[in-house]
């Protein structure tokens, strides 16, 4: 009898982004050439947090989908093209600002921008690259397309302020943070794709699909980067845990013990896990009381949400990309 050894999560999961990539790599190339033309300036520290951005990647996902449902479609290059670096200047500018208010030290590993150059050249930096969304926008002149944006960007503000004044006031609950991490993921995974097939002029239920899988897949994906900055394995993830928990950030596992009623995690997250053992305790409470098991049972719903969205697109290796990006969220580690 054969014997083989288990293959770990990760390496299926990069695997899955592979293959994925494999498909598009020809236009996420270009699309790297043409971010660093979008971003271009002559003022030197706009210009370098712009190359800074562009060297750094990240997992652009966000142009994937664009590209992904370009494949899907059977649309034009250009018209997939303009949408990835839309909603990716945004997603850009967003970031920058989001470093600011969170104090962050790193982005993707490198020492946050506004650490580096000052908070006026970060946050007018971030201001340049909604300019350049603008332009994008002017050029296409498509209304629907301008109006998904305009919304998109609100809803981003709308999350962020919501994170805020959850802390503040100390009122956690479930809609809150649904609305909270769709501003933060959902929505521009969402415009990615409705934005093409908008472009593209695909049927209202086209788009009403593309939005939907969109919305759920995004909701997964940051439950999942929620549950791992409490429950992740830190060198995997690259820094320490529990960063959302020291913000007091009442994420998906937090607000199950939270209706779960006990007063342990909510006093934890009242004093942003400021005592020594803090992190700890929370995670502690997490496993003993179920919270990591309930939490992963509403990332595979979502997941399951976001697969049943594309049931009415013909089978094709874009559908199956899409749906396995989705489904990478029930496993994914880092």
């Amino acid at each position: 009898m054969g014997f083989s050894l288990p293959i770990p999560q990760d390496l299926i999961a990069r695997r899955i982004l592979d293959w994925v990539f494999e498909l598009i790599h020809t236009e996420l190339e270009q699309f790297e050439a043409r971010l660093a033309r979008e971003l271009h300036s002559s003022v030197a520290f706009i210009e370098i947090i712009g190359e800074d951005l562009v060297s750094a990647g990240g997992k652009r996902l966000r142009p994937s989908l664009a590209f992904l449902t370009g494949h899907l479609l059977g649309v034009e290059f250009e018209t997939s093209m303009r949408v990835a670096l839309t909603v990716e200047l945004l997603h850009s500018a967003s970031l920058l600002h989001d470093d600011l208010i969170d104090d962050a030290d790193t982005r993707r590993g490198f020492e946050a921008a506004f650490r580096r150059y000052g908070n006026v050249v970060s946050v007018m930096s971030g201001d340049f690259m909604l300019a350049r969304v603008l332009g994008l926008l002017a050029d296409l002149g498509h209304v629907g397309f301008t109006r998904l944006m305009s919304e998109t960007a609100a809803r981003l503000c709308e999350g962020e302020v919501l994170q805020f004044q959850m802390a503040s006031l100390e009122a956690w609950d479930f809609d809150s943070y649904l609305k909270v991490i769709e501003g933060k993921a959902a929505v521009l995974f969402s415009a990615a794709l409705e934005g093409v097939a908008q472009l593209a002029g695909a049927s209202v239920a086209q788009c009403g699909a593309l939005h939907s899988f969109g919305m759920h897949y995004g909701r997964a994906f940051q439950m999942r980067d929620d549950y791992l900055d409490l429950l992740g394995d830190e060198e995997l993830l690259g820094k320490p845990v529990g960063g959302d928990l020291r913000e007091g950030k009442a994420t998906y596992p937090i607000l199950v013990l939270l209706a779960k009623g006990v007063m342990e995690a909510r006093e934890v997250l009242r004093r942003h896990a400021s005592e020594g053992g803090d992190v700890d305790l929370m995670i502690d409470l997490v496993l003993s009381h179920g919270a990591d098991r309930a939490t992963q049972a509403r990332i595979a719903e979502e997941v399951g949400e976001a697969i049943a969205s594309l049931g009415g697109f013909p089978d094709s290796e874009a559908r199956s990309c899409l749906e396995e990006l989705a489904a990478r969220e029930i496993e994914r580690v880092r």
